[in-house]
């Protein structure tokens, strides 16, 4: 079950430091429920218990998870917004604000993602490690800052709240339908045993995955402006395929220690370790219309909906890409239960993320006369080009003006946390107070990015020609890609690529050897150190005869960030993928912040609680894929002019905080049933955004803007300098949330029928973009329904979830690098089980049976910007209980 606060002895100061507890049938009122309706009755106990806003999901049974992904498990609580990667749940949003702004802790401690720019990485986690997880909106004092947005807590299994041997093996098949139909394996066994005459327990989880998916994307890349009959008119120039094949590799190990020698002393430790290897295929067909060649053929509401484009470019790239993820958490904490309401606790936590990316693309390109695109019908996007993009002879050497490879870069990212703290808890009758909590703890975090590239283009003169004979011929070297966007139709779905692996060999034939080149702009380096107290009261009394429990308390966050960056520039020679580092950067930065927090529960009934939270949080400044330490610049030649491109640098950045308010009823009107709404207020402060500036001089070069509108200097060079600023005007978030659990075994004649369901109002405040900070990943309205119906032996489940148009950005999305608008949609859920006898269960299952797809317009309008495909997913389990 979830920790409560007041309750966990991981988490909160709470008065009896209760522990997680296994999921058991529950027998009240005569009715046995077991398995999915169990889980639900503890998550639900456990959210009626706690005093702080917070929303859970337990486990069925040991390493038996009500979902196939630990994301889509969250999603189906309130406020909860889950992002797709190829179709798989990846990463999840708290009441509106992105990923990145939300903090994970095991068992109320920070596990660092492999990846730090990315947020956190559900995916990579399996369902196995959780025996809980708890969403948690409304902070107190004893918890660590970070959370902007909310926490996410998942707590792990605890040998000595089971007390026998356990032994749990468990298979599955995995079946992504659209990447080809081949069958996946995810194995697994978990073991719980106690010795010592119950006074040890050990717990240990091992699993193995394998995992296919493929998802299409058609995109318009970027826009342009042309001037017709004198109105500006939003037209397409770079429409692009990409088809995404991975294949992914999943380890996964945990395991615990539990020694509670007598009632007065526990000792705990955890392990965590969970590595990700995925390899992708991209393959992709990038059409490059000049924007001097493209012809207008009709318009509509300020935007071309048909276009001609003649004499353009036409580039195939094909992609590998390797990407290894690896997260690790060890946790020692010991619990101590002393005389006169004395008792203390002590945890030592450390946490690593690695992250090693490396792509390298095959790049051909090639003249195409002319290409007609009509996005004027969203559902049916027309395109065709003079040329036939699924033969070989479009691509004989004599016809290639662009034939490079490798192409990429190599990311290597490690972020590591240690900790330690000790808190002291006394039990006291002072009035309402009736327990005293204070703390200490000291976290010191890293973050390391270091990027490289490899590019053929860096030899220079020593390139070979794109016809040379080097390069492997097309028409004997090439892969077939077909059923493009499951073969939609009114566009080619069908292309030829090229062979990476004989391009591999033919280079090394030749004695070619590319170099890795360090890219300093995009490396960087930033330690910090959080000390931090805290102290907090818990209340237990009485307004007007009815029970009032909750919390108050105070807590203090020191922050010393030290960053070290490059300043860079243009290089020398012509090769101007990297820049050149021309200096070092370092930036000292100290702050700290008082945090208040509050939580109160009332109970005017039996059945009634209303509750009021109120506290001040943070998060530190957050690094992205866009993420610059210091200043960079490059330089490019567009149509004849000079572009100078120019990061100020983002090391200055303060941290983000918000205060916020939280005010709830909730009605526990049968067993198992439960009704809550909720409202919420966010003022948020410093929040970030970047904006395009015009400064009078840059490095001594005086500036102006031109009649275009371009900044730039006396000689017509442009300049594009970015910088990234705290918004200090306060952005408003509200919205509310209402949820509901509810048993239908009191209406009708067959039992075990249920449904759970929520729905989400966020209402932001918008900016126009560049003017100040603006949430993004927000969709408005969320909602999610899952009827089900359980007996002894047999279980079934669907579950609807809805979330609505959301902007994204390009640090936020590859499709969106000049922003865009993700439209509403609504996915589809279905399982069922068996389960015989008390030792063997059976599930069954399908991932997106309605076939729901991304799709997107240009940020701001109705026009067509984007589609997908990424097809259903079926699985097929089985578990045995020794």
């Amino acid at each position: 079950m979830l920790s409560t606060c007041g309750a966990s002895a991981l988490i909160v100061a709470g008065a009896a430091h209760a522990q997680t507890a296994a999921p058991a049938a529950d027998a009240s009122d005569g009715i046995v429920v077991t398995g999915f309706r169990a889980s639900l009755k503890s998550a639900l106990d456990t959210k009626r218990k706690d005093t702080r806003v917070s929303d859970g999901i337990s486990s069925e049974d040991i390493g038996k998870f009500p979902a196939e992904n630990i994301t889509e498990s969250i999603q189906r609580i309130s406020g909860v917004q889950m992002s797709n990667i190829n179709g798989r749940g990846a990463t999840i949003s708290i009441r509106g604000l992105g990923p990145q702004y939300a903090m994970t802790t095991i068992n109320g401690q920070t596990i660092k993602s492999a990846d730090f720019t990315d947020g956190f990485r559900f995916d990579i986690i399996q369902t196995e490690l959780a025996s809980a997880i708890q969403v948690i909106k409304s902070p107190t004092a004893d918890m660590d800052a970070g959370g902007l947005s909310g926490t996410v807590n998942i707590e792990t299994t605890k040998p000595l709240d089971y007390h026998k041997r356990q032994l749990v093996v468990s298979a599955k098949a995995q079946n992504s339908q659209y990447a080809g139909g081949k069958i996946t394996p995810k194995v697994g066994v978990s073991y719980i045993d106690q010795f010592l005459d119950g006074t040890l327990g050990v717990y240990v989880n091992l699993g193995y995955q394998k995992l296919n998916d493929r998802a299409d994307y058609m995109w318009m890349d970027r826009w342009t402006n042309q001037t017709i009959g004198g109105n500006s008119i939003l037209t397409p120039r770079r429409p692009r395929y990409r088809r995404i094949d991975r294949e992914t590799e999943r380890l996964m190990a945990s395991g615990g220690l539990q020694w509670r020698p007598s009632d007065r002393i526990e000792v705990g430790f955890n392990a965590i370790y969970a590595k990700d290897k995925t390899t992708y295929d991209l393959n992709q067909q990038v059409f490059l219309f000049d924007t001097s060649r493209i012809t207008v053929n009709s318009a509509s509401n300020g935007a071309a909906t048909n276009v001609t484009a003649t004499n353009f470019t036409m580039e195939n790239n094909r992609q590998h890409e390797d990407r290894n993820l690896t997260t690790q958490l060890y946790t020692l904490s010991a619990k101590w239960k002393g005389d006169n309401g004395w008792s203390g606790r002590a945890i030592a936590n450390y946490s690593k993320g690695t992250s090693y990316q490396r792509e390298a693309a095959a790049i051909l390109g090639i003249n195409i006369a002319s290409a007609t695109l009509d996005i004027s019908n969203p559902e049916a996007i027309s395109f065709n080009t003079s040329s036939a993009l699924n033969s070989t002879a479009t691509y004989a050497p004599s016809l290639l003006n662009r034939n490079e490879y490798p192409n990429g870069a190599t990311r290597n990212m490690r972020t590591t946390e240690w900790s330690g703290q000790a808190d002291l808890y006394k039990d006291v009758s002072f009035g309402p107070i009736s327990e005293l909590a204070a703390g200490v703890k000291f976290r010191h975090e890293t973050f390391n990015r270091f990027v490289s590239r490899h590019d053929l283009i860096a030899l220079g003169s020593a390139q070979p020609a794109p016809s040379s004979s080097i390069f492997p011929a097309m028409a004997t070297y090439n892969y077939q890609v077909s059923g493009f966007l499951n073969g939609m139709s009114g566009i080619p779905t069908a292309w030829v690529a090229p062979d990476l692996g004989a391009y591999d060999k033919a280079l090394a034939a030749a004695g070619i050897v590319v170099p890795e080149i360090y890219a300093p702009e995009a490396s960087y380096h930033v330690d910090r150190y959080m000390p931090s107290v805290y102290g907090q009261a818990s209340i237990e009394t009485e307004i007007a005869g009815m029970p009032l429990r909750g919390n108050i308390g105070l807590r203090y966050e020191y922050t010393t960030q030290k960053v070290q960056g490059n300043v860079t520039g243009p290089r020398s020679d012509s090769y101007q993928e990297v820049q050149a580092k021309i200096g070092d950067y370092n930036l000292n930065q100290k702050y700290g912040n008082l945090l208040p927090s509050m939580n109160l529960v009332l109970e005017p009934a039996k059945s009634v609680q209303v509750r009021f939270a109120a506290a001040k949080v943070l998060v530190r400044p957050i690094m992205d894929s866009n993420t610059s330490m210091a200043q960079t610049s490059s330089v490019s030649n567009v149509g004849g002019q000079k572009v100078y491109t120019v990061d100020l640098g983002q090391a200055d950045l303060k941290a983000l905080t918000a205060n916020q308010v939280d005010l709830g009823v909730e009605w526990y009107y049968e067993r198992s049933s439960a009704i809550a709404i909720n409202g919420f207020y966010k003022w948020i402060k410093n929040g970030t955004y970047t904006s395009l500036i015009c400064p009078s001089s840059f490095n001594g070069t005086a500036l102006a803007k031109n009649t275009a509108g371009d900044c730039a200097d006396a000689a017509g060079n442009a300049y594009d300098i970015t910088q990234s600023l705290n918004d200090p005007s306060t952005i408003k978030i509200k919205g509310y949330e209402i949820s509901l659990n509810h048993s239908f075994d009191k209406m009708l004649p067959v039992k075990g029928f249920g449904l759970i369901a929520n729905y989400t109002r966020v209402i932001p405040q918008k900016l126009a973009v560049g003017t100040g900070y603006t949430v993004r990943n927000l969709s408005k309205v969320t909602w999610n329904v899952t009827p089900y119906w359980e007996n002894r032996y047999f279980s079934l489940r669907a579950s609807l979830n809805y979330r609505s148009a959301y902007d994204q950005n390009s640090a936020d999305s590859f499709f969106a690098r000049e922003g865009h608008t993700v439209l509403a949609r609504t996915q589809v859920d279905l399982s069922a089980g068996y389960t015989p006898d008390a030792h063997l269960s059976f599930t069954a299952g399908v991932i997106n049976l309605n076939n729901s797809r991304e799709k997107a317009t240009y940020t701001g309008t109705s026009v067509w910007q984007e589609s997908s495909f990424n097809g259903r997913s079926f699985y097929a389990s089985a578990s045995y209980k020794f």
